[in-house]
């Protein structure tokens, strides 16, 4: 069975930094793109940051680029979110994903697998 189980959210000041991370298992997912979405209080889920299959190709959302980094350890079946520069606004429920195909992705629907969520929250 796959699962996908993050952890490293907490409770943080603006202008800290976080990191993210998800262990994936039931399977290999080395040859899968990952990626990270976020749901605020009363919003939609949105996309945060995908990887392909080889963390040779990453995509930011705008609110993401330059604060944010999605990583991978495919030796450890793990995927990260380095967060620096932290917001209010980026106070949400981080969700994993995963999805059967190499290639980075932004929509929600082409994710197969996803994990139950950390929340993160940042005071002003």
């Amino acid at each position: 069975q796959v699962q996908l189980v993050e952890s490293g959210g907490g409770l943080v000041q603006a202008g800290d930094s976080l990191r993210l991370s998800c262990a994936a298992s039931g399977r290999t997912f080395s040859n899968d793109a990952m990626a990270w979405f976020r749901q605020a209080p009363g919003k939609e889920r949105e996309f945060v940051a995908t990887i392909n299959w080889s963390g040779t190709w990453t995509v930011y959302a705008d609110s993401a680029k330059g604060r944010f980094t999605i990583s991978r350890d495919n030796a450890k079946n793990m995927v990260f979110l380095q967060m620096n520069s932290l917001k209010p606004e980026d106070t949400a429920v981080y969700y994993c994903a995963t999805k059967n195909n190499r290639w980075a992705g932004q929509g929600q629907d082409e994710y197969d697998y996803w994990g139950q969520g950390t929340q993160v929250t940042v005071s002003s």
